[in-house]
C-alpha cells in the first residue's frame, strides 16, 4: 500500500478535528482495538486518498457516506476510488451515515465479517 503524500498530513488533521457525528460514532466503537483486536486507523491516507477508517493488518477500508455522496459525480468519482483502492490490495466497504445510528451493531458485525479470520461466522 502506498502510504500518504506528506502534504495531506494537515487535511488529515483537519478531518480528524472536525468528523461527522456519524465518523465520531464510528471511531468511538472501533478505537483502542474494541472490534475484535484489530486496530483501526482513522483518516489515513493511502495514495492521494483519505481513508475515513483503516485497518492496515486487514486491509480494509471502511468509508461512510452522506448525502453528498448521492449526485451521480460523487458516485462516479466514490466508483473510481475504490477501483483504485481495490487496486492497492485493499478491501472497501461503504455504510450510509444513517445506518451508524440506527444500526451500529450491525454495521460493526458486518465490519468483522470482513476481516479474515472471521469468515462466516461473523454476525
Amino acid at each position: 500500500m502506498k502510504r500518504y503524500a506528506p502534504r495531506q498530513r494537515p487535511v488529515r488533521q483537519h478531518l480528524r478535528t472536525h468528523g461527522t457525528p456519524a465518523e465520531v460514532r464510528l471511531w468511538t466503537a472501533l478505537k483502542g482495538r474494541r472490534l475484535r483486536g484489530r486496530q483501526f486507523r482513522r483518516q489515513y491516507g493511502i495514495g492521494p486518498y483519505v481513508l475515513d477508517f483503516c485497518c492496515p493488518a486487514e486491509r480494509l477500508a471502511v468509508e461512510l457516506d452522506g448525502a453528498v455522496h448521492d449526485s451521480p459525480q460523487a458516485r462516479a468519482y466514490d466508483t473510481a476510488r475504490t477501483e483504485a483502492l481495490e487496486a492497492e490490495g485493499l478491501r472497501v466497504v461503504r455504510f450510509e451515515n444513517k445506518l451508524v445510528f440506527d444500526n451500529l451493531d450491525g454495521v460493526l458485525a458486518a465490519i468483522a465479517g470482513c476481516f479474515s479470520d472471521e469468515g462466516e461466522s461473523a454476525g
